[in-house]
């Protein structure tokens, strides 16, 4: 009986070793994760928090160049959707809806706020603090050869077990903490166009 309990424990050991990953590993899974964006859309929640004036949470959902901004700060409330060509504005204080032609960017939306997510510890010595059942948590420090004035110089990332995606991103730069949290890959049509049905009594104001 105790051959066979030892022969279990080293399989055990084997077998972890086997399905252990490196840091760089699990940043590439990520990264290819994060690849799915362009087919398929994802959410994340975004918290900006600044000194005095106080925090402000964003719901982003994005699919392709058309996306939707849920902010709310305190007790005011915005929605905001483009489709890159045309912009809707929801304020629910308000309970108004301003139409405004998109500004032309040199890149699409799309490659923009792809850049949120993919390629995050580029520029940074990243260092796993510790593991648990659910996710890894990193430290990320910013390398000495990034010189990105923009770049802060810590940054934390919670990286998720079972989907490879990041649980959280946290940074503060000059002040101000920048959380992303939730992500999720899959984000509707519905989910993303302005629907005026929704907002019946809302005021239009069009200034295309």
């Amino acid at each position: 009986m105790r051959r066979i309990f030892i022969a279990l424990f080293a399989l055990l050991v084997a077998s972890t070793s086997v399905f252990a990953q490196t840091t760089e590993e699990i940043l590439a899974r990520m990264d290819k994760e994060v690849d799915r964006f362009d087919a398929e859309g994802f959410f994340m929640y975004m918290e900006i928090k600044l000194p005095i004036i106080g925090a402000a949470g964003t719901d982003v959902y994005i699919l392709g160049d058309k996306y939707k901004f849920v902010t709310e700060v305190k007790d005011s409330k915005a929605i905001h959707w483009s489709d890159g060509t045309t912009n809707w504005e929801y304020d629910a204080a308000k309970n108004e809806v301003t139409i405004s032609n998109a500004k032309k960017t040199e890149e699409t939306q799309a490659e923009s706020n792809k850049k949120m997510m993919q390629g995050v510890t580029d520029g940074y010595d990243v260092k796993l603090k510790k593991e648990d059942s659910e996710a890894w948590y990193f430290e990320c420090r910013k390398s000495k050869s990034n010189t990105k004035k923009d770049d802060p110089k810590k940054m934390d990332l919670t990286v998720s077990k079972a989907t490879y995606l990041p649980i959280e991103l946290k940074s503060s730069l000059k002040g101000v903490t920048v959380t992303m949290a939730r992500v999720r890959v899959g984000v509707t049509e519905e989910e993303v166009t302005f629907n005026p049905a929704a907002y019946p009594t809302a005021k239009i104001i069009d200034n295309r």
